[in-house]
């Protein structure tokens, strides 16, 4: 259990859990992000120095953003959930099949989704929690549940096309102070989506509750040592069932903000996101080994991996392979980071 979780008079946790750590990693990821998107608006120029083409890396990824504070929140008790991506694609085809199919309205539309990754959430949470099976094996069943399940429910791509829903999802919000000139010398005002708020606020929200709440410090607790945290009178198991059951509301969230984006359910919606949002978490400072993270990171890390790809693409290796290879050496270079920290902590002890 990091060293700088007390206990008060009243049996209270007080105290911030291995900021040091959380810092250094927070502040490695931002450098990084923006040391390499400067030296994109250098040398590469074009899409990279208007702003819409940043806010654009953040409307196309505010489901990951929100599926990697979730994966943030279980990693930072030890724990991972490989299910998000699956449970996002089942969101997406229950939605779009509720609204087109069968005459739903968006407030049921979004009740279901939610209601899918809380039903996720609660049962992996269990099966972790109170049964102690291992959060890859239980979340890998679930992968496989979530993917069957959205084939039974549609083998066809499903449009929708609800006008309340296209209203909703054509939302355009813009930002002051933000725009360019179009080629035809036009002011064009910078825009996010409505999921781009979304996300946002989940981000503010976490990461306000794992900094100065209980909770958030009980899963700090949980993920830096499970014995020290149960002597400390932690009720180790409510805290590794609340992470999941959050991690399941929030992959239930992230399909509906993928689905606003993209508006129609197919099964290979989601697909690969858990490992994007696994890649996130690392690159954002969150620990494999637990203890320590930060949702500020993890939205970084999102913003820097999306940025790698882009830049990537730019340079002219539009193959796939090319941007896993380099996603794969930037998580390389962040797991080597942490390793370091993890000597350095190591030796202090």
């Amino acid at each position: 259990m990091p060293k700088d979780i007390a206990v008060d008079k009243k049996g209270r946790l007080v105290g911030r859990p291995a900021m040091s750590d959380t810092n250094m990693l927070l502040t490695i990821t931002v450098l990084v992000f923006f040391v390499m998107y400067i030296a994109a608006v250098v040398f590469l120029g074009g899409g990279f120095s208007k702003p819409q083409s940043f806010l654009n890396i953040l409307n196309n990824n505010a489901s990951l953003i929100v599926l990697s504070c979730g994966m943030s929140i279980v990693m930072i008790t030890g724990g991972i959930d490989i299910s998000v991506g699956a449970v996002t694609g089942l969101v997406c085809m229950s939605c779009a099949v509720h609204l087109e199919q069968q005459g739903g309205s968006i407030l049921t539309a979004l009740l279901l989704g939610l209601g899918i990754g809380l039903a996720f959430g609660i049962v992996q949470g269990f099966l972790v929690a109170h049964l102690g099976i291992q959060p890859f094996i239980v979340s890998l069943a679930g992968m496989f549940f979530a993917k069957g399940m959205t084939t039974i429910v549609s083998k066809e791509p499903v449009r929708v096309t609800s006008e309340s829903f296209l209203a909703i999802k054509n939302i355009r919000v813009t930002v002051p102070g933000l725009g360019s000139n179009n080629k035809l010398g036009a002011y064009v005002p910078a825009y996010v989506e409505v999921g781009v708020l979304i996300a946002l606020a989940v981000v503010v929200i976490l990461f306000c509750v794992l900094r100065w709440t209980k909770l958030g410090r009980s899963f700090y607790a949980v993920g830096g040592n499970n014995q020290s945290a149960n002597m400390l009178g932690i009720n180790v198991r409510r805290a590794k069932f609340l992470a999941h059951v959050l991690c399941g509301l929030l992959a239930g969230l992230g399909g509906i903000l993928y689905f606003l984006h993209v508006g129609s359910g197919d099964v290979a919606n989601g697909a690969g996101d858990e490992m994007n949002a696994i890649a996130s978490s690392i690159i954002g400072g969150t620990l494999l080994t637990g203890g320590v993270g930060n949702i500020a990171g993890t939205f970084f890390g999102v913003l820097s991996l999306n940025t790698i790809k882009r830049i990537v693409s730019t340079l002219g290796f539009d193959e796939a392979w090319w941007s896993n290879i380099t996603v794969a050496a930037m998580i390389c270079l962040f797991l080597v980071i942490q390793s370091v920290i993890l000597m350095r902590k190591n030796k202090k002890q």
